[in-house]
């Protein structure tokens, strides 16, 4: 069916046909169950294109690591602290007397103080680091060549054609 009433096709398959025509003609008489490309009254033919058939596909495109490390660094820290301190003081009497019969032993104690300081260490959160994925849509620019058929009615001496309604008038001026 590549050659419509000899209508499509090349040159060359017109001639071929022509060929098997007459070949068939001649041979009509000695064979009737023969038939002529000449008595097919109607025929059609198929065109086809291509199209882009577009799949998109999920990739890994890599991964994000979050971890944390310890990092330690020495701090210094001046703290006030309060000691007390027992201050002596000698002072002379001129051997004045006493009102005290006889020499005794006595003890005076005073208690003495001081700040010291303790250290502890204690946690607090300082800053919450999250992460999230999100979809960005974007366009990306796909060029390919497509091919079609188109059809191409070719005539040779009287032949008349006669549209249906369809734009087959038209055909070789698309």
């Amino acid at each position: 069916m590549s050659d419509f009433l000899g209508l499509f096709g090349d040159d060359k398959s017109q001639n071929t046909e022509s060929e098997n025509s007459q070949t068939t003609m001649s041979n009509q008489g000695n064979d009737p169950s023969t038939s002529t490309q000449d008595t097919k009254t109607d025929g059609s033919l198929q065109l086809h294109k291509e199209e882009l058939d577009i799949v998109k596909n999920n990739v890994d495109a890599g991964q994000v690591v979050i971890s944390k490390d310890v990092v330690e660094e020495q701090r210094t820290v001046d703290v006030p602290v309060m000691h007390e301190e027992v201050v002596i003081r000698r002072t002379p009497l001129n051997n004045e007397r006493s009102d005290g019969s006889t020499l005794s032993q006595e003890t005076i104690t005073i208690p003495v103080t001081q700040e010291q300081v303790e250290v502890n260490k204690y946690t607090v959160a300082t800053e919450e680091i999250s992460a999230s994925k999100r979809q960005i849509e974007d366009t990306q620019k796909v060029q390919e060549t497509l091919r079609h058929e188109e059809a191409h009615v070719d005539t040779t001496g009287g032949v008349n054609i006669v549209s249906d309604g369809s734009s087959f008038n038209d055909i070789n001026n698309s």
